[in-house]
């Protein structure tokens, strides 16, 4: 039920998105989003070889 959003879920969201923010700030808003999910899967995957490296030292 909570795993997965439908088309018609992402549908409602974009357009309760437009009715509150407005048509202007929309391509702003998505452009941080974007910039922070870009931003976080960086970071994430710094964590992870760090993590596989140390595992690996202690082999």
């Amino acid at each position: 039920m909570f795993g997965k959003l439908g088309p018609t879920e992402l549908i409602l969201i974009l357009v309760i998105a437009l009715v509150v923010f407005g048509p202007s700030k929309l391509p702003e808003i998505g452009k941080a989003l974007g910039k922070g999910v870009k931003e976080f899967k960086a970071h994430t995957a710094n964590i992870t070889s760090e993590i596989t490296g140390e595992v690996d030292k202690k082999d």
